[in-house]
């Protein structure tokens, strides 16, 4: 262990209150081996893990509760529309939303993104209009307005970020403008981990009228989220980056927005009423939910919200800062390596470059030594490609990391850089 790395760890006191061995030992795939190691899993920006209260929730809906929710008069159906619904509220908690009303299951984020595109933007933009994202998006956060832009005639445009992988907020504002029609923008990087000064954005957008999407996807897990302190427009997150199911997701909006938006899909619980010649849709917000919803999804996903509430989410955020500290330094120190995006507010996750090894060949190294990173552009190229590379390694950091897992990183990495001296 290098110098730097032990003095770090030294100074970790913060981290003694957060018992991450006992955080751990809930998530039971973290006790396997991986090509014969220990798994050290730094992947939760891609996919967190989940912990055994979320994998029971879902079992028994699956083996007690399950029919389908809000058609049937049958003591089962009322159990499973009780328990799905119980669900939204929950997030309506977690995410402070003034009523469960304001709040939409989806598949995830990218289809709450262009649910609000197809249904908002249709609504709303015409040719000459402008949507204004950053250079920070993932893909999700740029594709469905691409479709909308070349479906309505509408502009998109993005603010440029600073050399820290900070968003560049004077250019931001200068670029709000007389056709600026919305502003859509990520809560926090899945690339660099940068936190986006997303209260002032808001404040400068509705200082012109303009609503305000955030992808909170890798906000949710890694900070508190008060969709009305925040005071956005459109809030999306998907259930499997906060320690839930995969294929379910939340959009919330306000409510006066969703009940002006037109239904994006239709059939199943969207309608109160169908004739040949017409139809009338439901209230919300079932007009937005069409078909049978991911009802196993919703419960693991409320699951999943409770156990972060118990664990606390100011607890959850000084851990992982303390990992992102421990893990900044450490890196900082060995030669050859390159952290990309260091912007002064972030959440645990560090992108970086070896001199002279392709990120993919990092990544696999790591891989036979049993840890988990992601390699690649991370759905994100337009960042990526702003700092001139094709790919970076990314670590990123959830509750159930700690200091050992950083400790198996940085010696996996020396045996990268040893392999290729």
């Amino acid at each position: 262990m290098s110098t730097k790395l032990a003095i770090a760890q030294s100074a970790l006191p913060a981290m003694m209150s957060f018992d991450s061995d006992k955080v751990r030992a809930e998530f039971p795939i973290l006790s396997r081996q991986v090509n014969g190691k220990p798994l050290v899993y730094l992947d939760s920006a891609a996919s967190s893990q989940r912990p055994r209260c979320v994998l029971r929730a879902v079992e028994h809906y699956e083996s007690s509760l399950h029919a389908n929710v809000h058609r049937g008069v049958h003591t089962l159906s009322q159990w499973a529309t009780e328990a799905y619904e119980s669900a939204r509220d929950t997030v309506r908690r977690f995410l402070h939303a003034r009523s469960s009303r304001e709040i939409v299951f989806t598949r995830g984020t990218t289809e709450a993104i262009n649910l609000v595109a197809q249904s908002w933007g249709r609504s709303n933009l015409a040719p000459g209009d402008e949507i204004l994202i950053t250079y920070l998006e993932h893909h999700a956060n740029i594709v469905p307005w691409q479709m909308i832009c070349a479906a309505t005639g509408a502009r998109l445009r993005a603010a440029p970020v600073l050399r820290d992988g900070a968003l560049d907020l004077e250019a931001f504002s200068e670029m709000l403008g007389e056709r600026t029609r919305l502003v859509a923008v990520a809560h926090v990087s899945n690339a660099l981990g940068t936190i986006l000064p997303v209260r002032e954005i808001a404040r400068l957008a509705h200082a012109r009228g303009v609503p305000v999407l955030l992808d909170g996807a890798q906000a949710v897990a890694h900070q508190r989220v008060d969709v009305q302190e925040l005071d956005c427009d459109f809030y999306a997150f998907s259930g499997h980056k906060i320690y839930g199911p995969t294929g379910i997701g939340v959009l919330y909006a306000r409510e006066s927005l969703l009940t002006a938006m037109p239904p994006w899909q239709g059939g199943g619980d969207m309608i109160l009423s169908v004739s040949i010649e017409a139809s009338t849709y439901n209230e919300l917000p079932w007009k937005f939910e069409a078909g049978t919803p991911n009802i196993s999804g919703a419960i693991g996903l409320a699951a999943a919200l409770d156990y972060v509430e118990s664990l606390g989410r100011e607890a959850i955020v000084a851990h992982e800062q303390e990992l992102l500290g421990l893990t900044t330094d450490a890196l900082s120190a060995l030669p050859g390596l390159q952290l990309i995006g260091t912007a002064p507010q972030k959440v645990a996750v560090v992108s970086f470059t070896m001199d002279g090894v392709h990120p993919h060949d990092i990544g696999t190294i790591l891989d036979s030594e049993g840890i988990a990173i992601r390699t690649g552009h991370h759905c994100a190229m337009p960042i990526i490609e702003y700092f001139g590379l094709a790919a970076t390694a990314r670590a990123s950091f959830g509750c159930y990391n700690n200091a050992n897992d950083v400790e198996r990183l940085i010696a996996g990495l020396t045996k990268v850089r040893e392999m290729f001296a």
